[in-house]
């Protein structure tokens, strides 16, 4: 589904539930209190500003009893075969964000990754897919990316440990070359990129962990690990997670010397390439 049918979808979706809860004589802080949320999170999805997570959808069905309306508009939005169920959801606000900050523990993070990187992290985890399914999944990460490409771009800001720089992934050139593909983001400044080195010690949080801000919404958190990830809204998770990460940024190299670090690990990438 292209993004301005899926906007569209989003909308009808904000509508209904207008329409649905006001036929029910219920307030959007009525309605709120009786799936947790906010009454103002409610008129947030009534404008489509933000999408309901599927466990809040259906307990919208269930207080306003739509008999699965909601439930089934909201599979069908965030479905895309291209990504992990636990993680689309993240994509489409992801895309509405207006500041994402990445912590990554292993891996470069899929909005700064080369089709190459992308392509042999697919392969690392599914080593009998076809070459269709690999396609696709690394064209969805492209398709991702882009948003760093646009005027309207959002503030990003990433931390990653150390151990993304000293694991190869692929072959050495794949690795180089992701390497000096973040270099060179931060040098355009489209990233603001900082290394959580070794010598730091321990993180204060073991798994990737993204904050994402909007313009007329509360801040979310996403954590994830090798096998599932949660989205969290709730304010007093999301104000531990930001902790969380402003320990991490506070423990990381200066973005200079981040820099410096990135572009001596991939010659160092390179150098390996040319004695084997």
């Amino acid at each position: 589904m292209a993004n301005g049918s899926r906007q569209a979808a989003w909308e009808f979706f904000g509508t209904e539930l207008k329409r649905r809860r006001e036929d029910a004589g219920i307030t959007q802080v009525e309605l709120g209190a009786r799936v947790f949320v906010s009454g103002g999170y409610i008129g947030q999805f009534e404008q489509a500003i933000r999408k309901p997570q599927l466990d809040v959808a259906q307990r919208i069905d269930d207080t306003l009893q739509t008999d699965g309306i909601f439930e089934r508009l909201c599979r069908k939005l965030i479905d895309d075969p291209r990504y992990a169920d636990y993680f689309a959801g993240v994509v489409e606000l992801e895309r509405l964000a207006s500041a994402v900050y990445d912590f990554e523990p292993t891996v470069v993070p899929g909005l700064v990754q080369t089709p190459a990187y992308a392509r042999a992290l697919t392969l690392a985890t599914h080593p009998f897919a076809t070459d269709e399914f690999v396609g696709d999944r690394v064209t969805a990460r492209m398709e991702r990316s882009r948003i760093l490409a646009d005027a309207t771009r959002p503030v990003y800001w990433v931390v990653v440990h150390e151990t993304v720089l000293r694991v190869p992934v692929g072959n050495a050139a794949v690795t180089a070359e992701a390497l000096e593909h973040m270099a060179t983001l931060a040098r355009e400044r489209k990233v603001l990129l900082q290394v959580f080195p070794f010598a730091a010690g321990a993180p204060a949080n073991s798994g990737s962990l993204r904050l994402m801000e909007f313009e007329d919404a509360p801040p979310t958190a996403y954590t994830e690990t090798s096998f599932s990830g949660s989205l969290l809204d709730d304010p007093a998770v999301v104000q531990r997670a930001r902790r969380a990460y402003d320990l991490i940024r506070g423990a990381a190299l200066s973005p200079e010397a981040s820099l410096a670090l990135i572009r001596s690990a991939a010659e160092d990438f390179r150098r390996c390439m040319s004695t084997t």
